[in-house]
């Protein structure tokens, strides 16, 4: 592994979120990796992109990252925007993924597994208003027991479709009432090291 792609999903909101702890993550990122002597490449989605650039970003890529604040349960907008750009423009260019994997010659082949894109990572990171009790407890409402991660399923789903791995994600909580940032930082550096030890 020695290729990165970090990308950037914050979107600005005007008096609530100006993005600088998305970007504080992202850049603790990229020095992570290239103080270790790693390729990165980043791309800030608010700024703007080349779909076909994004394209090839990914099949370079040996490590995708999704840097991304929380947004009502989902990412921002943009985000879903350049996934929809981006993930359309590879299955139509052939590239990280062929086909939704099944055969009508063959009922046996699942759906999910037309992706070409095995031996490359997926990670997401994030930062969330939710506090850390609300994941992975039966006894809260609304996740009900889900893991931040299962909660963000649907980002990975993406990246499993066409054959990446998912890592186990790293998330950043109550950043708005209850910041632990130097922690955080602690804890995403040993995340990061756990990766590159695997």
């Amino acid at each position: 592994m020695k290729n990165i792609l970090i990308i950037n999903a914050h979107q600005k909101w005007e008096g609530m979120s100006a993005g600088n702890l998305n970007n504080f993550f992202q850049d603790n990122i990229t020095s992570y990796f290239e103080d270790r002597d790693f390729l990165v490449k980043t791309t800030k989605i608010e700024d703007g992109y080349d779909i076909n650039k994004e394209v090839d970003k990914h099949v370079w890529a040996d490590l995708v990252i999704t840097q991304t604040p929380v947004f009502w349960f989902n990412t921002p907008w943009i985000h879903k925007k350049y996934i929809d750009e981006v993930f359309t423009a590879a299955l139509t260019q052939q590239k990280i993924v062929l086909t939704d994997g099944r055969l009508l010659e063959d009922r046996s082949k699942q759906y999910g597994t037309g992706g070409i894109s095995q031996g490359k990572k997926y990670m997401i990171s994030t930062t969330w208003n939710a506090p850390k009790e609300a994941f992975d407890n039966t006894s809260q409402i609304l996740f009900e027991g889900k893991s931040a991660d299962e909660a963000l399923i649907n980002l990975s789903m993406n990246y499993k479709f066409c054959g990446f791995e998912i890592l186990e994600g790293f998330h950043s909580y109550n950043v708005i009432k209850e910041p632990q940032i130097n922690n955080d930082v602690n804890r995403l550096i040993d995340r990061l090291n756990k990766i590159i030890l695997t």
